[in-house]
Parts: structure tokens; C-alpha cells; sequence
């Protein structure tokens, strides 16, 4: 695993806002950045590929754990909620996508240190850009990306066989709605991509701003008034839990991602996890009590917690690090501090694809700070 510095193409930004990727600066600054890029040898990726599809296995299993014994509570989730989401469990709700994040240093096994597997960002520059990069850079290369095709084939396999009726005889089991908060480039632009992946499938798609949700009393509807039965969304479990269950229940819409992703979503489940697979070498220590670290060096999460906000790193009661947010009045879990790499100054956070059950690519994030956020910069990667 190397970073490797490279003069970025003369004409970059017109290359990649080509391609339709245009929320690619934050407050001035390149998110995108190609003066550099991480080389992986194969055995690498193949470590790393292997490293996401056990943990997801190993969620699943948690899954299990915590439905059978109905942990909700150390998620904060109510039992209420608890039960939707065991019938989402039981009823086999598909699902589409996931990104885990890894730290890697090149020589032990990678070290999972969340699990985004509602509303996970950075799909497009993972899917889309980065494999432009290559092409026209690095064409003999390699890449650990295939996460477009993946995402087609999931909609395939979604829509064979899927006999959903609209009330009145009528087959809509290939019409698909997608949806996020509006305004937000990056999610809008996430959601339609996926649109378009799922009309490469043989879908009829239809983008919505969530604001524009209707109810007729009985279905969810869009601005036409049309009842809504297959709906993709970019916007959290626990907001929509909080505004509108009632109607999404009543309604018996399928939703994707399905509600038992609020499982693998919420932080509560590392402490969980760490507890069933100890010292399982892709695994820190995690606990609800940041006690049980001493003065050892640990990393607090809002358990509900996005976009890296609201984490601090800390020895005791001493604080190495911090992020600001507007989760900071949540539940915390605490995991333990792992190093990762560090090159040129940078830190890698390695974000693995993961569709339906498949890992099937990977974005690497890095910043020079021990906490990644939002606009922590997205490098390329290639393997040989």
C-alpha cells in the first residue's frame, strides 16, 4: 500500500464535471483530489475484499442477536420500532447497498470502524469518477470497482419476480420511486444515479424530493397523486421513524434501504458485535462504558452520529482530537483507537463497497487529521 504523488490532469475539473460530478468542492477546497493516489498490490485488495464480506456476515449474525433478544434498547430504539423492524428481518426486506470503513496499515488485517449501511455517501466518485481516473490515466491498471455493475445486477435480481399491485389490477413492480431531502446536490445526485443504475436494470424511475411525499389516507403518493410502491431513499431510518411511521406502515410500500438497516447503521452495534467476536482481528474493542479503556487512547461516537461530526479522540479525560456537530446531545459508544497508515502526512480511511452480500469495490477518503469528516478529500486507487 503506497501514496504515490502525480501531477493531476490539466483539464480535471472539466473531466469530472463532465461526467455530472459538480458538488466536488467544499467551501472552496477540491474534495476530489488527483495529485495523488494509493497503490494496492492484489493480495491487498483481496485481504480487503475478504475483511468486508466476513464483517457483513458477522452483522447479520448480530442481526439475529439482537432481534432474538431484543436488545433495542442499547440502540435507543423502542420497542415500538423494535418490532417493525424484526418483521422487516423476518419478511427477508431486500436490501441494495452499504460502505464499510476500514483503517488498513498494509501489514495487519483491517480494522472496521463503522458500518454505513442506510444513507452511506461518496458512491458516485467511488463508482463512477475514480474508474474514470484510471482509464484515462492508469488504462493498464487495475482498480477494486465494480460497484456500477453490481448495483445494475441488484436491480435485476430485484425486479424478477416482484408482482407488486397498485390497487386496481395493475403490475408496478417495475416502477421505482427515489428520493432524498432537496436542496442537497451530493444526495440528489446519489439518488438519481441510482435511479439510473436501476432504469440500466429495466426499470421505470422517478426522482422525488422527499419534501413532496404525499397520502391519500391509505398510500404514499407523488405530486400526480399516484400511489407509490417501491421507493429508494437517501435519508435516514430514525428521521423517518420520527415523522412519518404511521403512513409508512399503513402504506406497505417497499422501501430500500429496508428497516432492518437501522441495525447496522447505528453505532450500538459495535459494542454488540465486539462482545459476540472477541478479539476478531477486523475488529477494535467497543463498549458503551469508556471506563472499561482506562488511559488507553479511544474514539467516542454519537451513536446516531454522520458525516464524522461529533467524535472525540481521548486518553482518560483528556481530549487528542475533536469534531464538531449537531449530534453531540446523542448516546455515545466508545471503540478503541487504531493507528491505521499514515503517508505524506495523510490518514486513509478505506470505504468498501458492499451490494446485497457482495463486497465489490472501494473509495479511499484521507485527511491529515485523526478524524475523518465530510470533507476529508477522496484520492483514486488503482492495484497491480
Amino acid at each position: 500500500m503506497k501514496r504515490i504523488a502525480i501531477e493531476p490532469r490539466p483539464n480535471w475539473s472539466a473531466e469530472i464535471e463532465a461526467l455530472g460530478f459538480d458538488f466536488y468542492h467544499a467551501e472552496g477546497i477540491p474534495y476530489w483530489h488527483e495529485s495523488a493516489y494509493y497503490e494496492f498490490t492484489s493480495d491487498e485488495i483481496d485481504l480487503i475484499e475478504a475483511a468486508a464480506n466476513t464483517v457483513h456476515g458477522l452483522c447479520l449474525q448480530a442481526i439475529e442477536r439482537i432481534i432474538g433478544e431484543r436488545l433495542y434498547p442499547f440502540l435507543g430504539i423502542s420497542p415500538e420500532v423494535g418490532k417493525l423492524i424484526a418483521k422487516s428481518w423476518e419478511d427477508r426486506v431486500p436490501c441494495v447497498y452499504g460502505r464499510f470503513d476500514f483503517l488498513y496499515d498494509g501489514s495487519e488485517a483491517p480494522k472496521l470502524l463503522e458500518y454505513n449501511a442506510d444513507t452511506p455517501s461518496s458512491l458516485f466518485e467511488a463508482s463512477i469518477v475514480q474508474w474514470n481516473w484510471r482509464e484515462q490515466v492508469f488504462p493498464n491498471a487495475d482498480q477494486f470497482n465494480s460497484i456500477h455493475e453490481h448495483l445494475v445486477e441488484r436491480w435485476r435480481q430485484l425486479l424478477v419476480g416482484r408482482w407488486l399491485d397498485d390497487g386496481r389490477g395493475n403490475n408496478v413492480a417495475d416502477r421505482l420511486y427515489v428520493t432524498t431531502a432537496a436542496p442537497n446536490p451530493e444526495d440528489e445526485h446519489t439518488v438519481q444515479y441510482m435511479g439510473q443504475t436501476a432504469i440500466e436494470a429495466g426499470y421505470k424511475v422517478k426522482y422525488l424530493p422527499i419534501q413532496e411525499l404525499g397520502w391519500n389516507g391509505t398510500n404514499l403518493t407523488d405530486i400526480d397523486e399516484t400511489a407509490i410502491r417501491q421507493i429508494f431513499k437517501l435519508y435516514p431510518w430514525e428521521w423517518l421513524v420520527a415523522e412519518s411511521i404511521d403512513k409508512i406502515t399503513a402504506s406497505g410500500s417497499l422501501w430500500l434501504e429496508p428497516m432492518w438497516k437501522m441495525l447496522l447503521s447505528n453505532k450500538g452495534i459495535l459494542p454488540i458485535l465486539w462482545d459476540m467476536f472477541p478479539e476478531h482481528e477486523n475488529l477494535l474493542p467497543a463498549y458503551r462504558d469508556p471506563a472499561k479503556f482506562g488511559n488507553s487512547r479511544y474514539v467516542a461516537k454519537p451513536m446516531l452520529g454522520r458525516e464524522g461530526q461529533n467524535i472525540t479522540v481521548q486518553e482518560g479525560s483528556t481530549i487528542i482530537a475533536a469534531s464538531k456537530g449537531t449530534y453531540g446531545d446523542g448516546v455515545f459508544v466508545y471503540q478503541g483507537f487504531y493507528e491505521g497508515s499514515v503517508h505524506d502526512g495523510m490518514r486513509p480511511n478505506l470505504g468498501v463497497w458492499m451490494v446485497n452480500d457482495t463486497s465489490c469495490g472501494m473509495g479511499v477518503r484521507e485527511d491529515d487529521k485523526l478524524i475523518v469528516s465530510n470533507g476529508s478529500r477522496f484520492v483514486p486507487h488503482i492495484f497491480n
